[in-house]
């Protein structure tokens, strides 16, 4: 399954933010900052917290967070030249 969503893997696995982060370890609230793209730089050690909970590798988890940060970019991008060009 190719997911490049952190919420829709975690959905897919049938676990509430709540129940990953009392499995993991990691806060609630931390979650949800990458799950959101606010914290786009979680340590290893989250990362790989997160992962086991997910049964998957953690190294797939960074390309989920890279993958957003690509698409983040991209629409700031077009933004910035939709407003240049009004």
């Amino acid at each position: 399954m190719v997911v490049n969503d952190i919420r829709a893997l975690r959905k897919s696995k049938g676990m509430t933010l709540e129940r990953l982060s009392i499995a993991s370890g990691v806060s609630k609230s931390y979650i949800s900052y990458i799950e959101r793209g606010v914290q786009k730089n979680p340590s290893i050690a989250v990362l790989i917290k997160i992962a086991k909970v997910l049964e998957i590798e953690y190294v797939e988890l960074i390309e989920i967070i890279k993958a957003h940060e690509i698409k983040d970019t991209d629409a700031e991008k077009k933004n910035v030249k939709n407003e240049l060009n009004k």
